[in-house]
């Protein structure tokens, strides 16, 4: 059974950074592209999902324009752990964060959450 638990969530500040921890289980992790969702349903239509960072097997990351250059992902092999580093968090972050295995390759605003094992979500809330 494939599991997906994320954690790192909370409510900060604006300029604070949190670290999110996706621990999977139920599959090859290592032979599995991996990305991070963030739903944020009370937004305007259009802005209510986006798929921000994606790593692949080969460990090559790509970002959303929205969190370039503030968001890494990583992951950690030997612990089944994909992370998400969130600097200089600002209140449009704020959301539900969710892990998700084979992400499609379409960075940016989507309908929902396209991949067919994601986890539950940690929440994520930034105020000014």
């Amino acid at each position: 059974e494939v599991q997906l638990v994320e954690s790192g969530g909370g409510s900060v500040q604006v300029g604070a950074s949190l670290r999110l921890s996706c621990t999977s289980s139920g599959f090859i992790f290592e032979h599995t592209n991996m990305g991070w969702y963030r739903q944020a349903p009370g937004n305007a239509p259009g802005d209510e999902c986006e798929l921000l960072a994606i790593i692949e097997r080969d460990v090559s990351t790509a970002y959303a324009g929205s969190v370039k250059v503030r968001f890494t992902i990583s992951q950690d092999n030997a612990k089944n752990t994909v992370y998400l580093q969130m600097n200089n968090l600002k209140p449009e972050d704020s959301g539900v964060y969710h892990c998700a295995a084979d992400p499609p390759p379409f960075l940016g605003v989507c309908r929902a959450v396209a991949s067919d094992y994601w986890g539950p979500g940690t929440q994520v809330t930034v105020s000014s």
